[in-house]
């Protein structure tokens, strides 16, 4: 399994022994952003030979504490925005890559690869594409065009994209988006076709939400999956966001799903992870919220093939679940403070059994 290039830290790896005492002994009362840094969740993830990653969004970059910190204990990162169709291409054929070369910069000053994020979603279109009707051939000419012109942009850049994003609805029909209605389902094998030909190295992913456990959605991407390889469509993975709520349970399948994809040839990656609760946090919420981020960890981790998890957003301070949730909240394992929560602590003892199990 090929995993991203990481810079090389100028501390030796520590044992996951000394990772657990190092959580024990630090001041509860400092930042993480304060701490120096000594082992991280990536040096542990790398040890059994995969990535940990959070997603930014650029304003983040200017809060200097939380990009210090999201620079030091990651090894990847997702642009939130910038490399979305209505910030790369805001006029037809007019393209603007400023925001997504901005992360890019930050990434390789800090030493972090760079997981590309999306070229192909119903969300988030400029007005000049969804304000008019297009026939086949055009929206086809548009899309083909779009995603050559930004995979080549930048290839070389990022190890993998998300080609196509959120294309099933729950009951596992096709999502009825411009490009469905108007190409029908054959837009995703082209649009995996047309990455591959713009970069023949880099990862090429679908991505979706409520596919974490199996059922009518992971189904019907299993079965799409199948297809596409019968027929010789490139595609090297697939993105579980796992966004998940503790009031509406764990995933328990998630382990078993996990490993049917892997076994289809696939690399499965968790994206875009966060677990969100009923606001007010309390004790009990954050220690069942610390459980399920050890048992999302572990299902990863169980999977030769699952080869990277990707927080979205690693601290509640720039979260994009309130907002959209109200009443919810605190979602990730680092609170508005950048202190670590039991989320980080049962993250962290995951990644260190499973890298104890691969030296032993």
């Amino acid at each position: 399994m090929r995993t991203p290039p990481r810079r090389t830290r100028t501390a030796a790896y520590a044992t996951a022994a000394a990772l657990l005492l190092g959580l024990a002994v630090a001041p509860a009362a400092r930042a993480d952003a304060e701490r120096p840094q000594a082992v991280t969740l990536d040096d542990l993830a790398r040890q059994s030979g995969r990535y940990f990653g959070s997603a930014v969004d650029n304003p983040e970059l200017d809060d200097t504490p939380y990009a210090n910190l999201l620079g030091t204990e990651f090894g990847s990162t997702t642009p939130g925005n910038s490399m979305k169709w209505d910030a790369t291409e805001p006029r037809r054929g007019v393209f603007n890559f400023t925001g997504g070369d901005e992360i890019v910069n930050y990434a390789q000053a800090n030493g972090l690869s760079v997981r590309g994020h999306t070229l192909l979603w119903h969300s988030q279109l400029p007005g000049w594409l969804t304000s008019r009707t297009w026939t086949a051939d055009e929206l086809r000419s548009i899309l083909k065009n779009h995603i050559t012109q930004v995979v080549t942009h930048y290839k070389g850049k990022v190890f993998a994209w998300d080609v196509a994003n959120e294309i099933m609805n729950e009951d596992g029909t096709y999502r009825q988006s411009i490009f469905y209605k108007t190409l029908g389902p054959g837009y995703v094998a082209d649009a995996l076709r047309w990455a591959r030909a713009a970069d023949p190295n880099v990862k090429l992913y679908l991505n979706d939400y409520n596919v974490e456990a199996t059922g009518a959605k992971s189904d019907a991407y299993y079965r799409l999956v199948k297809q596409l390889k019968a027929a010789g469509v490139p595609i090297d993975g697939f993105g579980m966001q796992a966004h998940l709520a503790l009031q509406y349970g764990f995933p328990n399948q998630m382990g078993q799903n996990i490993q049917r994809f892997a076994d289809l040839g696939l690399d499965v990656a968790l994206t875009e992870l966060d677990i969100r609760m009923p606001l007010p946090s309390d004790t009990a919420k954050l220690a069942r919220q610390a459980e399920f981020y050890g048992r999302v960890t572990d299902a990863c981790l169980a999977v030769r093939r699952c080869v990277g998890i990707t927080l979205w957003g690693y601290s509640d301070r720039h979260s994009w679940i309130p907002p959209v949730f109200p009443g919810e909240g605190a979602a990730l394992p680092w609170n508005g403070n950048l202190r670590r929560k039991p989320a980080y602590d049962a993250i962290a003892k995951s990644l260190a059994a499973a890298a104890r199990e691969t030296k032993g």
